[in-house]
């Protein structure tokens, strides 16, 4: 937040918003005014309110826009409410239903509970009230809530509402814990004060007094669950500012805790309680301050109780809170690095908590394998192999307060120790490195004991992600290596990462030492294979933990980040062929994805490109293992089977190739090598049989189709043939790869893909593939992949069958696919707002392939686009020979091997410019279609 904002901030109270003497008289009037006509008094009371409510609301968020202030923003709603419930209360008592003689059981208090009880509100908060009695409910106190509820519904609130007696709170407080939480929270509003004080004091008494650990661990085992369902990661780029981790909600957790154990009403309390520094205290205000007006401006502005940070209200959030752009950092990138840094403090403000907790042993101790184990005494014992640490129940401590001011160095060896001993760390002694961050300084990166120390976490076979994200939060990590330090919190701007940059990498190395200990065997088999063999595995683990550490940079990151990697690694102590290697592999992180997404990998000039990129069975090695831990560590659901086969492919025809293997020249001999796989496969089929079927492939079918691919095509073929069937479908699942395939076998035509595509973006599946075969007696024989839906084979069948049922239905002209499409795309584009603007761009070349013109197609992704793209394609009288569909979040790149009507490469200059203009024209149409109306 800016300082220009901060500077903005004045004494604006709820007061000002609505005063409830005031409002109460104004209800008055109306009650004077529709004296005998009940209906017609409701609905001016609900007219008033709501018309104060809203005006009270909109100065709210001008208020908010200009000072920033987002805990006063909460309070000054809050205050609003509490202005509303109570002239609501004063209408239904005074005006409505006046008590005569009150009997002792005539008493009500209007008790605020939740996050209205904590005196704090988002604009769509719910309205969480208690409507306390003294034993039982009477008919006036009956009349009053009900008259009170009616007004607040109608005005259009959504209320949370009990109405109990000082006992059931008590008896259900101890039998829930979320009513204990209420409880815990509660805030008089109005009504009858003696009977709010009743419940304070014997809740205190009755339900607090001897059960602090059962609450705190209670409340901790929730936000366990709350953030499991959540997502686990407070670095998740689409964050929920209440519910996720690092969010407003685990600072509630924070003070319910504190609340409970140490007795105490206000944040402030927790200082003199030993709990929190003054700083610390600061630190949490601070936090609350930004959570709190990042949640407050998400409801202004969406209108509704919203409260996931998504993309398309992420810079609009930017902008309202006074964001600006630096060079390599837009605007809502700068935000959303700010957001991460602050959930970053409200996890270390948690495990300061949880430390005082148990020093108050109200809470059981953590290993660093996180599972908790029983509290014992026992004596520290030093830790092995330093005379600076002590072993604590478990957790590496520090021996004194001076240890890192005698020897900074320890500030590395203390994480080196915990890691290769499997340690947890001792709060004290994270609170004291967090106090030493200045002595790491450059005399310290340039120390060789530091740096040697710093490499053997990193290439530890011993939970190495655990200890880096340790380091990493506090701060540690990023002084050490001051361009990761860059990176830390940073956020990338797209649908395709999940996690800002720094966890991404902290992910990657865990993959990548998953892989090293033979670990998840079923999902990359190859790669667990490998690691074994590779010569130097530091040179990999060091590429991998530096591969993205120039994002943000104004450059290409890749570059940018392999000149980092010459600067740093003779630091770290590598060699220079080491370094050479490790700055390789950074230049070159991204390029295996991108050849095995989006080539034709039975091309033989993409395999010989890529070779000549590669140069050596080692770094093939290497840069297939580090390709295969950046994307899984990418996020849940990006890496697949299918994207593994990929690579797998890639990996084996270029280690062919680099060891000597075939070549071009050996075609003839590859297509006969084919034949006889397949003729041994169709051991039921006559020598007369296979010799037709044969002929009716091309060369090129046989040196790209797979073995049991060609005999699961022989034999549908012939099945069709058998039933004289010109147009055929056939359906499988491939559990391992996670695809299912569709084989179609029709009359060739030009239009054939895109029907197949239309159909398949009609039933809302995702095309993964797709290899496209000519016979030489005028049929087409495509197979499209696509990504499966169901778990079960029996689901996804049944979903592939109806897909194949309507591809044959629009070849047969049975249904208008292009209607069904449009209609689809329409649908799905509805109120989906565009957070991203990609300029689409088309290249045409002739360079990636011997036989074929390559079409690339980079643009925004969107339903039906693989349906607009083939179908503009076929009418400019081109034939595609394959397609390859790659998605990177919301970045679609398409690529099609494509030749004329005559089989011919478009080698007109001319021609290829004609095919790029209308290529980008049909896109930039179908943007302005797609584009919401303003």
């Amino acid at each position: 937040m800016s300082t220009v904002r901060q500077r903005l901030r004045v004494a604006r109270n709820a007061r000002e918003l609505a005063d409830s003497a005031a409002l109460a008289r104004e209800l008055s009037a109306l009650s004077a005014r529709h004296r005998g006509d009940s209906n017609a008094l409701r609905l001016a009371v609900v007219a008033h309110l709501k018309q104060t409510l809203a005006a009270g609301r909109e100065t709210a968020r001008l208020w908010l826009n200009e000072d920033g202030a987002g805990t006063a923003c909460a309070q000054r709603l809050s205050g609003l409410m509490d202005a509303v419930v109570m002239a609501l209360f004063h209408h239904a008592t005074t005006d409505l239903y006046p008590r005569v003689n009150p009997s002792s059981g005539e008493r009500l208090a209007v008790v605020a509970v939740g996050g209205y009880g904590r005196g704090s509100m988002a604009p769509g908060s719910d309205v969480d009230l208690l409507f306390l009695l003294p034993y039982k409910q009477t008919a006036w106190g009956e009349s009053v809530v009900e008259a009170m509820l009616y007004v607040l519904w109608d005005m259009g609130l959504k209320v949370g509402h009990a109405t109990r007696s000082v006992d059931e709170c008590i008896r259900l407080s101890h039998a829930d814990m979320t009513i204990r939480t209420a409880v815990l929270e509660a805030r008089r509003i109005t009504g009858d004060e003696e009977l709010f004080e009743e419940l304070t004091r014997r809740f205190d008494a009755e339900v607090i007094e001897g059960r602090a650990a059962e609450f705190a661990a209670a409340k901790l085992a929730e936000r366990d669950e709350r953030l499991g369902r959540a997502g686990a990661s407070r670095y998740l780029v689409e964050p929920n500012v209440k519910e996720g981790k690092g969010g407003l909600r685990d600072l509630n957790t924070l003070f319910w805790i504190a609340k409970y154990v140490c007795r105490v009403r206000d944040v402030d309390d927790l200082v003199g309680r030993g709990i929190f520094s003054a700083a610390e205290l600061r630190l949490f205000k601070k936090c609350e301050d930004f959570l709190w007006a990042v949640r407050c401006h998400l409801h202004f502005i969406t209108g509704r109780p919203e409260d996931r940070l998504s993309f398309d209200l992420q810079r609009e959030i930017a902008v309202a809170l006074g964001y600006t752009e630096h060079p390599g950092l837009r605007d809502v990138e700068r935000f959303m690095k700010h957001y991460f840094l602050v959930a970053k403090d409200v996890g270390d403000l948690t495990a300061i908590l949880c430390h005082a907790l148990e020093a108050r042993q109200e809470k059981p101790k953590p290993r660093l394998d996180r599972f908790l184990t029983r509290f014992r005494k026992r004596k520290p014992k030093t830790a092995q192999a330093s005379e600076s640490f002590v072993i604590e129940d478990d957790r590496l401590n520090v021996r004194d307060e001076g240890v890192f001011a005698r020897n900074p160095v320890e500030l590395i060896r203390f994480f080196q120790i915990a890691g290769a001993q499997g340690l947890a760390f001792h709060p004290d002694a994270i609170r004291l490195i967090t106090k030493c961050l200045k002595l790491v300084d450059g005399a310290l990166r340039e120390n060789p004991e530091a740096n040697a120390l710093f490499l053997e976490i990193l290439t530890s076979r011993r939970s190495p992600e655990k200890v880096l994200r340790r380091m990493n939060e506090t701060g540690v990590l990023g002084r050490f290596i001051p361009d990761f330090g860059r990176i830390v919190a940073m956020m990338q701007f797209n649908m395709y990462h999940h996690y800002t940059v720094d966890e991404h990498l902290l992910r990657a190395i865990g993959v990548l030492a998953e892989i090293d200990a033979r670990e998840s065997s079923d999902s990359h088999p190859l790669a667990n294979e490998l690691m074994p063999t590779l010569r130097d595995r530091v040179a990999l683990y060091v590429a991998l933990f530096l591969h993205d550490v120039a994002k943000g940079r104004p450059e290409d990151h890749s570059i940018a980040g392999a000149r980092i990697a010459r600067r740093l690694c003779p630091r770290l102590g590598l060699t220079p062929a080491q370094t050479d290697t490790v700055a390789w592999l950074i230049e070159q992180h991204l390029t295996m994805s991108i050849v095995a997404q989006s080539r034709d990998l039975s091309d033989r000039r993409t395999i010989e490109d890529f070779a000549k990129i590669v140069q050596s069975p080692e770094r093939l090695k290497m840069l297939f293992i580090l390709t295969i831990a950046d994307i899984k560590a990418v996020g849940p659901g990006v890496w697949n089977g299918w994207k593994g086969q990929l690579l797998r492919t890639l990996y084996w025809e270029t280690e062919t190739v680099l060891t000597g293997g075939h070549s071009a020249g050996d075609r003839k001999s590859l297509v006969e090598q084919a034949k006889n796989d397949l003729r041994q496969r169709l051991t039921d089929w006559t020598d007369a049989e296979f010799e037709a079927y044969a002929q009716r492939h091309y060369a090129p079918y046989w040196l790209k189709a797979e073995p049991e691919r060609a005999a699961q095509h022989a034999r549908f073929i012939a099945r069709a043939d058998a039933a004289g069937e010109k147009l055929a479908t056939e359906v499988a699942t491939d559990a391992f790869r996670g695809v299912t395939e569709l084989t179609v076998l029709a009359p060739d035509h030009p239009k054939l893909l895109s029907v197949i595509a239309g159909a398949c973006a009609a039933a809302g599946a995702n095309i993964m593939d797709a290899h496209i075969n000519t016979t030489t007696d005028g049929f087409a024989l495509d197979t499209i992949f696509i990504g499966r839906a169901f778990p079960e084979d029996e689901d996804e069948l049944r979903r592939a069958r109806r897909i194949a049922e309507s591809i044959e239905q629009s070849l047969r002209g049975e249904i208008r696919l292009f209607d069904i499409v449009a209609s689809k795309t329409r649908s799905s584009a509805k109120g989906r707002p565009r957070a991203f603007e990609i300029p689409p761009e088309v290249t045409v070349t002739n360079a990636w392939s011997d036989r074929h013109t390559v079409l690339e197609i980079v643009c925004l992704d969107r339903p039906g686009l693989l349906y607009e793209l083939t179908n503009a394609i076929s009418r400019l009288n081109l034939n595609i020979a394959s397609a390859h569909v790659a998605t990177f979040g919301e970045r679609a790149v398409d690529v099609f091997y494509v030749t004329d009507l005559t089989g011919a490469k478009i080698a007109s200059a001319a021609r290829q410019t004609s095919i790029r203009s209308r290529l980008m024209a049909a896109l930039q149409a179908e943007d302005k279609r797609a584009a919401p109306a303003k």
